[in-house]
Order: C-alpha cells, then structure tokens, then sequence
C-alpha cells in the first residue's frame, strides 16, 4: 500500500548537514577545548574539557546552548557533592553509595533533566582522588573551558537551519493527503466494496502516524531557527510551519471521518453505485480539486521566497474558489438525489459538512488571521517572561504603539 510513512521516517532521521561536516565541527571543537585546558591548566591530561566540548557541540544552536548550561550545572553539583563528603568521610562502598545517592536525588531538584546521572559520575570522579579540593575546582575549570568553547565553535560556525527537511516533510504529507483523496474519488460512479472502502480508510488512520513523524522533523526545525545567527525573522518562520501543520492535522482528522462515510455509504450499498453517474463525476472533480487545495496550501508555507509563495497563494485561492463552485453544484445534486432515494440521507449531508470543514481550514483569510493571534500570543507570552526588556526598549523608544509594541518585542526571540 502506497503511504508517506517510510519517506518521512527517512526524512526525520537524515540529516541535513553532512555526516563528514558534523564530524570535522565535533572534532575541531573538542581538540580546540583540549589545547586550551592544557594552556591554561596544571592537569595533565584535562580530558573533560574535550568531553564536554564534544557533548556541547550539538545539531542546533539552541541545542547547544540548553544543552551546555544543564551540563555545566550538573558537573559544578556533582563537584560540590564530593568536595563536601571529602571533607567529612572518606572513600568506602557505604560512602559511595552514601555519595551516589545523594547526588541522584540533588540533581533532580536542581533540574539537570538528561543530566542527572552525569552529577553522580562527576561526584564519584572527585571522590576517588587524594586531593579533591584542588581537583573539585580543576573539573570545575575543564568543564567551563569545554562548554565555552563548544558554545563559541557553535556560534562561529553557526549550525544549518532544518526547514529545509521540515518542508519536505510536510510536502509529502500534503501530498499523500491529496493521492487518497483522488483515490477516494476514482471510482464512485461505480460499485465501490467494503474492503476497497476499508483499506483507504486504513489509509486514513496511517495519516496520524505519519504526522508524529512530521512534528518530529519540525521540532528539530524550530530549535534550528532559535537564536541562530543565520536567520532573521526566525519567529515567523517558525510560526508559519508550525500553524500550517496544525491545518494539515485538521484536515487529516477530517479525511479520515469523510473516509468513514464513504466506508458507511459502501456497506449500505453493496450492489450498487456509491453514487448516480453524474453525481459521481462531479465529486470525483470536486476531491481532484480539493486535493490541489491542500497541495497548494503545503506549497505556500513551506516556500520561503516571497515571489513564489505569492504564486503558491494563487494557486490555492484558485483551487479553493473552484472547490467550492463545485461543492455548491454536488450539493445540489445530492439533494435532488436523497428526495428520490432517502436512504441513508445523513450520509451525504455528513459528506458535505467534512468537505466545508476541510476548505474553512485551508481559507487564506482564516490563515492570516490565525497567524496574526498566534504572534500575538507569543508575543504576550515573551512580555510576561521578560518585562524588564520590555520597559527597556520603551525606554530606549523602540517600542511606539500597543500593535507594534508585540511584534516588535517577539523579533527579539
């Protein structure tokens, strides 16, 4: 069975940096971190600068610097926990455990997240030492000069941005959408069985596996974008992607309920059309029409050049006004259909009301304006966060108006 499932998977775990070039920026950065520790330290062999630099230097800026501060934090407790017990018993099974233990339990409340089980080890490591005072202080060192210098290799050779694979992800779902949705139109002038109906809802189902695997890759996309000095406007950007697969997600929900009443409408008519000739004809160009929409609707905000996404929300707004000319004709058709055979009338009108769910949510209008409330609440979100910087600009006059006040201030992140 066709599906998007695999090459999304691909698409989530390829990278989109080379695997040499990410090699080469670990390496240097650890290498770099080790020269330093050795300038600058009297340790012989400072080798947790170069772990840290190496565990630092992450995919992404963001990454790298949530990453970097977590990790630090974790090496200065874990340093302070053996200092502490040095200074009181020294090393045996029931003070190390003592010291594991305790270093466990104070990493969690300190909120090293992933980290937890490096304050134990950087505890143990101090423990074992003749002279942990000087020691706790020399990792205490390595351990800054490493994170530093991982963060300074991040921000001199800035990592690439993902929108790129995100795009791509979202593209394949938009366009495995648009497939079942010409499938589900392919032969309904004709008798359509249970088990064809039930395998492209199937189909359907698999959509909502496929958008885990989507808002994966978009994830990776957003932390990409924040606070790299690559990109400007990186919000927007971020925004742009992220309410765009929250349409698609919505529509995936409603194909999958549509390909239920098409599932419906087959088991009651199992000897017969789905739908009269004609009718039949006009909704097979209506999902035609509905399934360039939602390609369209991929185009337009995954593309980053102004000209081509002007193009792109052509496009839609062409397939959506033919949509609903279309839909309106169906409509018609249907209704003069159910007063001859009133079977299973509900299942039409729930047809009907699945295809206007799916053209609102893909409406230009709609869109704009669910992009201007989501900056807007972002915006206000960061202000609540930040109020400092926020009386700062006004300070400085940056900020002029209420309206601008918000956009300006979400440019910042």
């Amino acid at each position: 069975m066709p599906g998007v499932a695999e090459p999304v998977i691909k698409l989530v775990r390829r990278t989109t940096e080379p695997v040499g070039a990410q090699t080469l920026r670990s390496t240097g950065a650890a290498v770099i971190a080790y020269a330093v520790a050795t300038a600058t330290l009297s340790q012989p062999a400072p080798l947790t600068a170069p772990l840290t630099a190496l565990l630092v230097v992450q995919v992404t800026l963001y990454a790298t610097l949530t990453t970097g501060i977590r990790r630090v934090n974790s090496v200065i407790v874990g340093v302070l926990i053996a200092s502490g017990f040095s200074s009181l018993v020294g090393l045996s099974w029931w003070s190390l455990g003592l010291t594991i233990f305790t270093s466990l339990i104070i990493g969690r409340l300190v909120r090293v997240n992933e980290f937890v089980p490096e304050v134990a080890i950087s505890a143990m490591l101090v423990l074992g030492v003749a002279q942990v005072a000087d020691t706790a202080w020399e990792r205490i060192f390595e351990t800054l000069i490493g994170a530093g210098v991982g963060l300074l290799f991040n921000l001199l050779f800035a990592p690439p941005v993902w929108v790129q694979s995100a795009g791509a992800s979202i593209d394949g779902l938009a366009r495995e959408m648009g497939d079942l949705f010409r499938d589900l139109g392919g032969d309904l002038g004709g008798r359509v069985t249970v088990e064809d109906a039930a395998e492209r809802l199937h189909r359907a189902r698999r959509l909502d596996h496929d958008i885990v695997e989507v808002d994966a890759s978009l994830q990776q996309a957003e932390e990409s974008l924040m606070y790299n000095p690559r990109v400007r406007q990186g919000l927007l950007h971020r925004v742009v992607l992220r309410t765009g697969l929250d349409t698609l997600e919505i529509c995936a929900v409603v194909v999958r309920v549509l390909s239920r009443t098409l599932t419906d409408l087959a088991k009651d008519r199992v000897d017969e059309p789905l739908f009269p000739a004609e009718v039949a004809a006009h909704i097979t160009e209506l999902f035609e029409q509905m399934a360039g929409a939602i390609e369209s609707f991929s185009v337009l905000i995954t593309t980053p050049v102004a000209a081509s996404a002007e193009e792109a929300e052509e496009r839609l707004a062409d397939a959506l006004i033919a949509s609903r000319t279309t839909r309106d004709r169906v409509a018609d058709m249907l209704l003069a259909a159910v007063q001859e055979h009133p079977r299973k009338w509900q299942l039409h009108g729930a047809l009907l009301a699945e295809v206007d769910r799916i053209l609102d949510e893909l409406d230009i209008e709609k869109r704009a304006e669910r992009l201007g409330q989501e900056l807007d609440r972002r915006a206000a979100d960061l202000h609540e966060r930040h109020p400092r910087l926020l009386a700062f600009r006004r300070r400085l006059g940056l900020v002029k108006a209420a309206g601008r006040e918000k956009r300006a201030e979400v440019e910042v992140r």
